[in-house]
């Protein structure tokens, strides 16, 4: 499991972005590249990174289920995943 701050650092990150997103779509639009470098940092949604829903790992990611590998090979093996079965041939 990710650590708290890390997982609390990442909150903050998403609710900045989503703070400036209208701002900064509209200083993109006009060219204002000064503009956009006096917004903070973390207002760029390329800041953020994505982790996975059950245990808060950030590597190995997959997006179509939202889950680190770990957590998908366990949970598709319990079962837990809907229409996901082990490959044999």
């Amino acid at each position: 499991m990710a650590k708290t701050a890390w997982l609390e650092r990442e909150k903050r990150k998403q609710k900045t972005v989503s703070k400036y997103a209208k701002l900064r779509a509209e200083l993109k639009a006009n060219g204002d590249h000064v503009g956009l470098s006096l917004l903070p940092r973390d207002a760029s949604p390329t800041r953020l990174t994505n982790r996975c829903r059950v245990s808060g790992r950030r590597r190995a990611f997959m997006r179509r289920f939202q889950m680190s590998r770990l957590t998908f090979r366990e949970m598709a093996l319990a079962g837990l995943i809907p229409g996901v079965t082990k490959s044999s041939w």
